[in-house]
């Protein structure tokens, strides 16, 4: 596999923030939190499948915030191009301080179609990758003060969904990762917490949305609607800051109140 760089930036000198890593960050909630660390200052290099998309958005993202992004192609299924995208994103971002582990694969297949492939493929992206990314990064991370990591999780993780178990497994396996992680990073003051969003409004999910009757997501949502990327982007931020120095293990839900809804 080749891994790419495209569109990086240098940072200028004495840049106040670290970098972070954004997989799946092309498209979605990756996207979404990718611009709403930019926004801030945060350099960040966009890891993705789709390399054209990628290097579009970064260029996107550094001439609107005036912020070091890069863009890097890399397939997640497979772990031998992590070590590469680490070294371009180092060079491009000049430090890494942060990871967001975004990349999702949804395949939605019930059991009585579920085949050893598409458990596969939905739990080496959604799942493998991450430990071996953090793997990669450590030494990085334990460099810089406030390092702070997010898995993006689900609330299919604790409510299960019967259209689709292999992603409901990788997510709660996510949960389960991130506390083992949180114990071990720990001793480096690094922090790993998860966000599981609820339906958001992505790419991922409109064709779901659109499949159904209308209001069929919203009816048990607290809030009565479907959320934004946006608003995962922002939680994702606040778990990667300072503000949140003592926050670690921990799983926030960012659901509109689903999980704990008694709506029919």
């Amino acid at each position: 596999m080749t891994t790419t760089t495209t569109s990086a930036l240098t940072p200028s000198p004495g840049q106040p923030h670290s970098g972070v890593i954004v997989t799946g960050g092309a498209s979605g909630i990756g996207l979404a939190c990718a611009e709403a660390l930019v926004a801030v200052g945060r350099p960040v290099a966009l890891w993705d499948l789709d390399a054209d998309k990628a290097t579009a958005l970064a260029r996107d993202l550094a001439g609107r915030y005036d912020t070091p992004v890069c863009g890097l192609a890399i397939d997640l299924t497979r772990t031998d191009g992590i070590a590469a995208a680490v070294e371009a994103s180092r060079t491009a971002l000049g430090s890494i301080g942060g990871l967001v582990h975004a990349a999702g694969v949804s395949l939605p297949v019930p059991l009585d179609q579920l085949t050893e492939e598409s458990w596969e493929t939905v739990l080496r992206v959604n799942l493998r990758a991450l430990p071996f990314v953090v793997q990669a990064i450590r030494a990085d991370l334990k460099a810089q003060r406030g390092s702070a990591i997010v898995g993006i999780a689900s609330i299919n993780a604790t409510l299960g969904n019967a259209a689709n178990p292999a992603y409901s497994a990788s997510k709660g396996g996510m949960l389960s990762l991130i506390r083992a992680l949180a114990d071990d990073l720990g001793q480096d003051g690094i922090r790993i917490n998860a966000v599981s969003p609820g339906q958001i409004l992505t790419p991922m999910l409109q064709p779901v949305v659109e499949a159904l009757p209308q209001g069929q997501f919203e009816q048990r949502i607290l809030l009565n609607r479907l959320g934004e990327p946006a608003e995962i982007g922002r939680a994702v931020r606040f778990l990667l800051s300072d503000e949140a120095s003592y926050v670690t293990a921990a799983e926030l839900v960012v659901d509109g109140g689903n999980i704990s809804s008694q709506r029919m």
